[in-house]
């Protein structure tokens, strides 16, 4: 089971039979849930879907197993928030049948170009790839006239359909400047990403394709094109995003392209073999933007996990969970436009947070910045700007077992933490967990030049899981970790000499019971 999973687990897998997966008996592992990440109350989870924003709530809709925390019966699961970081979950929203439900997107059809509404407000279009057995994916189409909650198969599905068995994950949005629909869908074997353009959603004619660029040594899946505003003009380019699943080596998650769109083509502004990477961490996948917001106010959400050993991450009853929302924009660099990413947490939030914050003070070795309660949840946010000075590495460990603070081997704790010598940020998870999968252990670097010798980072921890913002968001490292319960020690430290900490503040992220 354990190889069967690991070597079939995709973005929205082609080639698999029907498996009904049986629920072991296993102890709930409630010290994991996060606190402001979203993880369905039970069973299994992967991809985001059909994000939007609408009528005052975001709409998250995901790959879902109803029945087990194990792939299988593919269908969509739904939740709701008002704010991104407190959900609500609904019923199922579309049920497997006689095809598995894989991933695709949602739009709102607020001009009733397909002809399905039932009132002026317009209706809610499903776009989704339709798995049968392993034989064919197609692109298949629903409508929603309850706000989002059911909704009713087009009865003359596929709506797109190349009689392929690898071909899926459609992503659509209304493109102004052609006054059109536009999707990205893949064939993930032939590394090509497929522009068609419909009028109504329901007949789509190809535009154009956008083959073997960037990073093709796994698949490509889950693409999206999104338009974002570069900071500091008034201009925008277009990104296209792609996940590549499950290598062992050089784990890329998820690329992406910046470039132009007419409506028709995207042309990529940089050379045809530069490969640019969304998150250096082992943890980020399939993540696709919200339709439904200016490109202002652009989000993404990702599948926070590694293909590689997902089956067996420790959780019960649920296995699963998304990244933070992040907001997207595009920076000038000397290297050119490159992708930034911020952590969506409402300062009004925040504010309701107990906080810590200190100024100017130096650190040599180690400081315990928990104690009692205090950060002891593993749920909170750094902030931090640290002149690194003659140290020669300088961070945080984060989830230390109490137990073994002491002693010099099995010390469990994650480090995150900047290495003067490589002028790499790092994260450090050998050893942070007590149960989990052999492929799982790694350390993740991404190159950080620092500026006049400061480190500014910003380190989300959610229970299971560590999201490092660095750089002002040109950098960012996501990775899951799996402490114990005892595992509640935050420290920072330095090795082979000081830093001066200019400011430190942590929130502690006390949410709500899950």
């Amino acid at each position: 089971m354990k190889n069967f999973l690991k070597n079939v687990l995709l973005c929205s897998i082609g080639s698999l039979p029907l498996v009904s997966f049986g629920q072991k008996k296993e102890q709930e592992t409630n010290h994991l849930r996060p606190v402001i990440h979203f993880t369905p109350q039970k069973n299994w989870m992967n991809d985001p879907n059909g994000l939007l924003f609408y009528k005052g709530q975001y709409h998250l809709y995901f790959q879902h197993n109803p029945f087990g925390n194990q792939w299988g019966h593919m269908s969509w699961g739904h939740a709701t928030s008002s704010d991104l970081l407190h959900w609500t979950e609904h019923p199922v929203a579309i049920p497997e049948d006689t095809t598995m439900i894989f991933s695709g997107s949602l739009v709102h059809d607020e001009r009733n170009t397909s002809g399905f509404a039932t009132s002026p407000e317009g209706s809610l279009v499903a776009i989704y790839t339709a798995h049968i057995d392993g034989k064919k994916q197609s692109q298949y189409i629903a409508y929603s006239n309850d706000g989002g909650m059911s909704f009713t198969k087009y009865a003359k599905n596929p709506v797109v359909d190349l009689g392929k068995k690898d071909f899926r994950d459609p992503n659509v949005f209304w493109h102004a400047g052609s006054s059109q629909w536009v999707m990205t869908v893949v064939l993930p074997l032939e590394y090509k990403v497929l522009f068609y353009g419909s009028k109504n959603l329901k007949d789509w004619s190809l535009l154009s394709e956008f083959a073997n660029q960037g990073d093709t040594r796994k698949p490509w899946e889950c693409p999206s094109l999104v338009e974002l505003p570069v900071e500091g003009s008034n201009t925008s380019k277009w990104v296209l995003m792609l996940s590549s699943n499950g290598s062992t080596e050089g784990y890329t998650g998820m690329q992406y392209f910046v470039g132009d769109f007419d409506g028709k083509t995207f042309t990529n502004l940089n050379a045809p073999q530069q490969a640019m990477y969304v998150d250096y961490g082992k943890d980020v996948y399939a993540g696709i933007p919200y339709n439904g917001l200016p490109k202002e106010q652009a989000t993404l959400v990702a599948w926070m996990t590694n293909l590689n050993y997902t089956g067996d991450n420790p959780t019960f009853p649920w296995r699963g969970q998304m990244t933070i929302p992040r907001k997207l924009s595009l920076r000038n660099t000397s290297g050119g436009l490159r992708l930034v990413q911020a952590p969506v947490i409402s300062s009004k939030f925040l504010e309701k947070q107990y906080s810590f914050e200190k100024e100017n003070f130096k650190i040599k070795n180690s400081i315990e910045l928990s104690g009692g309660t205090l950060f002891a949840d593993n749920a909170y946010l750094i902030e931090a700007e640290i002149e690194v000075k003659s140290a020669s590495k300088v961070g945080f460990k984060i989830a230390q077992e109490v137990d073994s603070l002491d002693s010099k081997k099995n010390k469990l704790e994650t480090k995150v933490y900047y290495d003067v010598k490589k002028k790499s940020l790092i994260l450090d998870r050998l050893k942070s967990s007590v149960k989990h999968h052999p492929q799982f252990p790694s350390v993740e670097q991404a190159n950080y030049e620092l500026k006049d010798g400061v480190l500014n980072l910003q380190i989300l921890v959610d229970r299971m899981s560590v999201e490092v913002f660095a750089n002002d968001g040109l950098t960012t490292i996501t990775d899951l970790i799996f402490p114990s319960e005892k595992g509640k020690v935050l420290s920072i430290f330095t090795e082979n000499g000081k830093s001066n900490v200019r400011k430190l503040k942590i929130w502690n992220l006390k949410g709500e019971s899950k």
